[in-house]
């Protein structure tokens, strides 16, 4: 890929009303959770541009982990706190090591997502947090996925089941963007109606969000709508079904 791929990314990240919403809930969240942190030490994989490696410095010290040798190199440029090119199945950190560990939208593109929560909770510390989002929901596959190069979508039960195979409790869990949830879906099945009818040749469309833009009328409406879901999950609504799922669980104390 070449700097330029890495420069839109790095402006789509930033402005993308999926991104910047999402990045506020995440913020609230974990204050909301975590009860405030302040002086914590964050791992965050699957880093890219490194919005949320920026957002998690607000509650202490940032380390970042990014597969992608490319954008972790293009990354290193300009963010302010570590980040290594690394996996999150083989993660190069001692056990024990993080006060909260992220992965967000990271796991569905892991061929082993046991293996990757298993090495999250192995660097956690005893009493800390693992925090992952996933996207929702096997009827919603589209070609965002294939072009994301996702593995699955899940369930809230699937998602709760790899993580209750370890030591400690789901302390929060809801779907989100929920407000959405509809017209995401619709125009998920959709397209995906229309490209089976195109036949085996049909040209592969763009993602999600190159096609809703990132700026603009249609950017600030979506962003609008999906805030609605930072409200309410604010003031301790908890959403049946959304785009998106999101759980933050507590290692058990040694």
């Amino acid at each position: 890929m070449d700097q330029q791929y890495f420069k839109e990314y790095y402006h789509l990240e930033r402005v993308n009303w999926w991104f910047t919403v999402r990045r506020k809930i995440l913020r609230d969240r974990i204050h909301h959770i975590l009860n405030n942190p302040k002086e914590i030490q964050s791992l965050n994989i699957g880093a890219a541009t490194g919005t949320t490696s920026d957002m998690l410095t607000e509650f202490g010290e940032v380390m970042s982990v990014e597969y992608d040798q490319e954008c972790c190199e293009y990354t290193q440029t300009f963010l302010s706190t570590p980040l290594i090119q690394g996996s999150i199945t083989e993660l190069p950190f001692a056990n024990n090591s993080y006060d909260l560990v992220c992965a967000f939208d990271v796991i569905e593109h892991v061929e082993d997502d046991a293996k990757a929560v298993e090495e999250m909770m192995r660097v956690c510390k005893p009493g800390g947090h693992i925090a992952i989002t996933v996207p929702a929901y096997a009827f919603l596959w589209g070609e965002h996925d294939v072009i994301n190069q996702h593995f699955r979508r899940y369930t809230r039960s699937e998602l709760l089941g790899l993580l209750k195979k370890h030591n400690g409790k789901i302390v929060y869990h809801t779907y989100f963007n929920s407000f959405l949830f509809i017209p995401i879906a619709a125009f998920r099945l959709l397209a995906t109606g229309l490209n089976k009818l195109k036949g085996p040749k049909k040209e592969t469309i763009e993602s999600d969000h190159a096609i809703f833009g990132t700026e603009g009328f249609f950017n600030n409406l979506l962003a609008g709508i999906f805030s609605f879901d930072y409200y309410l999950l604010k003031w301790g609504v908890r959403f049946p079904a959304g785009v998106s799922i999101m759980v933050f669980f507590k290692k058990e104390s040694e």
